[in-house]
């Protein structure tokens, strides 16, 4: 008998390196459409230290006008157990360091250097900075491409090293009907592209259409969107079930303050069955799904 995520794949939308041949660069959009930016970036992370126990760490980059860069890490639900850093202020200018928290019986101790980090459009950095978060002598979590060198220099090379699983992935942006993005389905995958586009009257089309595509592949085309505004379409990727779900209400009915919002889950075969054994139960409890959310705001 076949597995039940093969029955699955057979009817969901592939996406896969060896077909991205055979797809230009524009098959989503014009290259000279200019995509909207990323407002914000929250990622909530797993994290099971040695002794069993685990954390959530969630982690917010934001970028405004105003404000400008800023980054804040709360620990579990508590929000006096947090740190905030806004590395434009000018009351605030210190981009490296480290902190001590206390959160409920542990000593959480957060070591940060964003002196020399690079940044794209977003509110994230992309290179040049570490963030490394200690839980009781622990290595709990470690971000940026230099995090790696303050572990080996500064930390004990003896220290353990929790288990790390990213939950989800939020992304706020505004601007054009026109999103870039990259995620990891699963850690052992590989980075994909996604863009999302709506294509409007002002283009020629008579009605709103969306349009989905990763790594140039065009995984869903919506049209008459207005009266489609929500719905889902299940793809295959990296040999993962990914629910796509997206909810485009609010750009026709609440444009001036609505977002559109877009959710990427992965799922098992197992999530659809009628019917759980309990050995399959068990074993799927310890298992960490992965969503990714965008939310959209679309300038007048």
């Amino acid at each position: 008998m076949r597995d039940l995520v093969s029955c699955f794949s057979e009817s969901a939308v592939h996406v896969s390196h060896s077909s991205c041949s055979s797809y230009s660069s524009n098959a989503c959009f014009s290259p000279s459409l200019v995509p909207s930016v990323q407002d914000a970036v929250t990622c909530l992370y797993r994290i099971i230290l040695s002794t069993t126990s685990q954390l959530f760490i969630t982690v917010t980059w934001c970028k405004s006008p105003i404000a400008g860069q800023g980054l804040s890490i709360k620990f579990g639900d508590e929000t006096s157990a947090s740190f905030k850093l806004n590395t434009n202020s000018r009351f605030f200018r210190k981009k490296k360091g480290n902190k001590v928290i206390e959160y409920t019986t542990s000593k959480i101790e957060v070591f940060w250097d964003l002196s020399a980090a690079k940044y794209e459009t977003g509110p994230e950095p992309v290179e040049g900075f570490y963030i490394v978060v200690m839980v009781d002598s622990e290595i709990g979590l470690i971000l940026g491409n230099s995090g790696e060198e303050i572990v080996t220099k500064k930390l004990k090379n003896s220290s353990p090293v929790a288990k790390v699983s990213l939950i989800t992935r939020q992304e706020h942006c505004s601007g054009n009907t026109l999103y870039t993005t990259k995620a990891k389905f699963c850690d052992s995958g590989t980075s994909h592209d996604i863009v999302i586009r709506c294509s409007g009257e002002n283009e020629g089309l008579k009605h709103p259409v969306l349009s989905v595509c990763i790594d140039k592949k065009m995984v869903i085309r919506v049209k008459r969107l207005q009266w489609n505004f929500r719905g889902n379409q299940t793809i295959f990727i990296d040999g993962l079930l990914v629910d796509l779900m997206w909810d485009v209400h609010d750009w026709f009915f609440n444009p001036a303050s609505g977002y559109a919002v877009f959710m990427f889950r992965t799922r098992s075969g197992f999530d659809s069955r009628l019917w759980l054994e309990e050995k399959l139960l068990e074993k799927e409890q310890d298992r960490i799904e992965f969503s990714l959310l965008i939310y959209a705001c679309k300038s007048p």
